[in-house]
């Protein structure tokens, strides 16, 4: 009953100084906000970019060829081979086709390890064009790729087929399309697997048969800041890996993308790749192979995005000390109005104990109701956010409850002075101040 009474109490002396009241809020409403906000914000972020790697597969390894550090390389002379030091890791140095991975080399470690590697995709990129029929057109970035690469990449097939190891092998001029191109190129009755389609490139007009049609995805990343209208959207048009590289004089492959068994542990895998291409680098003195396992690579991504998040949250957060102290300015200009009051509470009999439960409840209704305001303010922050990076928004409840709590401890902690000073007061003092 008696803390009934001082809620109703702090109440009334709200509803007779609304503005006041309001006021002092703001720098509660203001700091809950951002903080709820800019968490939501990270949260959606974080999650959208994990969603995107996921897709790419957790079960994926990436393997890269790369100029060993200063420290590992073998130097002949003050420079090392009679290159510049410094050039070693400006990373503007590309290998030699002698230093990449071959088809041998990938050939012995599938084999080798074939009860744990699902499929091997490699990938390589030949620039951009447009595919083109009549009036009609559709931009693509050209890949030459494998047949492992539909399954490491995790590409939904609609029509047709992908590429396979006879068109590899036979160096066929055959693609595979997205739906999109399809849209653009094709009328809606037409069905594009078998039909020919003119690619045209810097300098050269290609003609490929449509082997497949895959499914396009926009990545959500992407999608609200790209200005690009769909018509006019880039999908990639894959080819046959050999006939990407039929005018190259390279061979070999300076990425490759392994896909593991499910239930395989990629950590130990990983590190079994590393060591089995060091056999084949150990007397390169410039150039080695290194794996990377996507589950590692989500969790770091996890890790920096949460690390960013709470850290702009901790200095939005900022302003609830200032939201604080505003708070304990106004319970003391309370305190001095309400002198008088006090003192004659005092001499019906009132404790300190009640005085101070008096005030400290109106700040902490102050500090809730603000915190509450704040809330919801920082919930509307967060889904505007996530709509505008194209991102679905993410709250976390337990953030949540920690804001309502944070916001009545600052009520707790900053109304308690004022609160003790008018307990302190003297009744008969307090009777006879003016």
């Amino acid at each position: 009953m008696f803390y009934m009474e001082n809620i109703r109490l702090a109440f009334e002396s709200l509803r007779a100084n609304k503005m006041r009241a309001l006021l002092t809020m703001l720098g509660i409403i203001i700091g809950i906000a951002s903080v709820i906000g800019i968490i939501s914000v990270g949260n959606s972020l974080s999650l959208s970019i994990t969603s995107e790697m996921k897709n790419i597969g957790t079960n994926n390894i990436l393997l890269r060829v790369r100029e060993k550090s200063i420290d590992n390389s073998s130097f002949r002379g003050p420079v090392g081979n009679g290159r510049d030091p410094m050039s070693m890791l400006s990373g503007k140095v590309s290998a030699e086709d002698k230093d990449l991975m071959t088809l041998d080399m990938l050939s012995t470690f599938t084999e080798l390890y074939k009860s744990q590697v699902d499929s091997i995709g490699i990938s390589e990129s030949d620039g951009s064009g447009q595919v083109k029929a009549g009036r009609l057109y559709a931009n693509v970035s050209i890949s030459g790729v494998n047949p492992g690469y539909v399954r490491v990449n995790n590409l939904a097939m609609i029509s047709g087929r992908f590429i396979n190891d006879r068109d590899m092998s036979g160096r066929k001029k055959v693609c595979i399309v997205s739906d999109r191109l399809v849209k653009n190129i094709f009328k809606a009755n037409i069905n594009p697997v078998g039909q020919e389609v003119r690619l045209y490139k810097s300098g050269a007009i290609q003609t490929y048969s449509i082997a497949g049609v895959y499914k396009h995805t926009d990545s959500p990343m992407f999608m609200s800041a790209s200005t690009t209208s769909e018509k006019d959207t880039q999908t990639a048009f894959y080819i046959p890996i050999t006939v990407e590289k039929l005018d190259k004089t390279i061979k070999n492959f300076s990425t490759v993308t392994v896909m593991s068994n499910t239930g395989i542990d990629t950590g130990k895998l990983t590190k079994d790749i590393e060591r089995f291409f060091e056999k084949y680098y150990k007397s390169n003195p410039k150039w080695e192979v290194s794996a990377i396992n996507m589950s590692s690579q989500i969790e770091i991504a996890s890790k920096m995005l949460s690390t960013v998040s709470t850290a702009i949250a901790v200095i939005a957060a900022i302003s609830l000390l200032v939201g604080g102290i505003g708070v304990m300015n106004i319970m003391l200009v309370s305190v001095t109005e309400r002198t008088r009051e006090i003192g004659t509470r005092k001499a019906l009999g009132a404790k300190n104990f009640h005085i101070r439960m008096q005030f400290i409840s109106e700040a902490m209704i102050i500090s809730l109701i603000g915190g509450v305001i704040g809330l919801f303010t920082g919930l509307l922050l967060g889904v505007t956010g996530s709509s505008l990076l194209g991102t679905a928004a993410s709250f976390s409840l337990p953030t949540i409850f920690l804001t309502i709590a944070f916001s009545m401890a600052i009520g707790i902690f900053f109304g308690y002075y004022p609160a003790n000073k008018a307990a302190k007061l003297d009744p008969i003092d307090a009777l006879r101040y003016e």
